[in-house]
């Protein structure tokens, strides 16, 4: 698919969501019907005296299935323990899951029949769906959406709050480690591998940007999502002369480039972003190269983290869910319940679990502490809740297959930068 048709295609999207939102028959509570609960706590939709309804809108079925699987247990499994200490302002949560397979219109369908039942989403899979119902949320909607997607241009809104760095923060950080590390120096060419749209071009503008920093030269390739083979990307970068490969695309893509790249005999590092890694990876040809020379940047630490948060989430999810295996969607998944479980705590102390209560209690998070090796600034709505990154390296003798070499840090690069929402 070339730009223009890309471009067409998600315009398409994005009027299938908005157009098919602006004709919706399902009307929202007016926000005059927040009205005065149980322990004199002002409520709105999704919130009555017994619970708390929150949705999920997921990927089982699609191209990230497995990382909606992870995510979805994760935070059913947040909510059994929420519920068996006591629940949250004297209310059990409900969480409603809703299966859109990757799919624009089932997307809009599963959002718009839930928007006026839950007082927000702890989960939203799929950046593109989420960007074209913004204007919708900010405007009359106004329920928390915590998606599992990290774009720059989900940023500025009160109501849709990401967990962590942004794509380009995040390839600045992975970026600057090899520059630490003196893999690679000012004068070097780095190559780009990534996927067009949202994603893979958030993630070039922060390699961009640190190049200017550093001066290095980056080479790109832009990719498609159906492009699995990455033998020419590979010979176009070892033709260029690059020093080292920064990889935005998924994980099938990431074990093709390192897999190829090893097979030709030519030894340069490679990172990715968090999305380009699966632990399935390991047990594939391109598991021993993998583990060589391949590095993730994160927002949190591992699954297979001794650290204590980490540590009792996977032994609680394999306990809960003995079949599935340990990635860190897990992670993703838990820290956005928990978060909305912070929020939900705040704004009960307030007294104010309406939709604008929820809002007012996020922001009012400076420095909230997950467990999971980053401290997060919620207060500004257009600039990321962090800057660091945590370091990681596939490893597979490690529970979820990554271990941490390099804890949380922001680049100097990275903490001058501001995104572009």
């Amino acid at each position: 698919m070339n730009g223009r048709r890309h471009a067409a295609a998600v315009l398409a999207v994005a009027l299938v969501l908005t157009g098919a939102a602006g004709c919706s028959g399902k009307a929202k509570p007016a926000a005059d019907g927040d009205k005065p609960a149980a322990g004199g706590v002002k409520a709105g939709p999704g919130v009555s005296d017994k619970t708390i309804k929150l949705g999920a809108l997921t990927d089982m079925t699609g191209v990230y299935a497995s990382l909606g699987k992870s995510v979805t247990q994760a935070q059913q499994l947040w909510v059994k323990q929420t519920n068996a200490a006591g629940g949250i302002c004297g209310r059990t949560i409900e969480l409603t899951v809703r299966d859109h397979g990757y799919d624009p219109q089932k997307a809009l369908a599963a959002y718009t029949e839930l928007e006026p039942s839950v007082l927000g989403f702890a989960q939203f899979i799929g950046s593109p769906f989420v960007a074209a119902v913004k204007q919708r949320i900010d405007g009359k909607d106004k329920g928390l959406v915590i998606p599992q997607a990290w774009s720059a241009s989900l940023l500025g809104s009160p109501y849709i709050r990401t967990v962590g760095a942004t794509y380009d923060v995040e390839t600045i950080n992975a970026v600057g480690f090899l520059l630490d590390q003196k893999r690679i120096a000012s004068g070097d060419k780095i190559g780009h591998v990534y996927f067009e749209g949202d994603y893979g071009e958030n993630a070039l503008t922060g390699s961009k940007a640190i190049a200017a920093e550093a001066g290095l030269t980056v080479v790109e390739q832009k990719i498609k999502p159906t492009d699995n083979d990455m033998t020419a990307q590979v010979a176009a970068l070892k033709q260029a002369g690059v020093k080292a490969v920064v990889i935005s695309a998924g994980p099938r893509q990431a074990a093709s480039l390192v897999g190829v790249a090893a097979a030709g005999g030519w030894n340069v590092p490679f990172v990715g972003n968090n999305s380009a890694f699966a632990p399935q990876l390991l047990a594939t040809p391109a598991g021993a190269a993998l583990q060589k020379d391949y590095y993730v940047a994160s927002s949190a630490l591992p699954i297979g983290s001794a650290e204590a948060a980490p540590a009792a989430l996977a032994a609680a999810y394999k306990a809960e869910f003995p079949d599935s295996g340990l990635d860190n969607g897990v992670v993703a998944g838990f820290s956005a319940g928990a978060l909305f479980g912070e929020v939900l705590k705040k704004a009960c102390a307030d007294k104010d679990l309406t939709r604008e209560g929820i809002r007012a209690a996020l922001l009012s998070l400076k420095s909230y502490d997950n467990g999971f090796g980053i401290t997060h600034d919620f207060s500004d709505p257009k600039a990321p809740s962090t800057r660091q990154s945590v370091i990681l390296k596939p490893d597979a003798t490690v529970p979820g297959g990554m271990k941490v070499v390099k804890e949380a840090t922001a680049a100097p690069a990275a903490t001058k930068f501001t995104p572009a929402s």
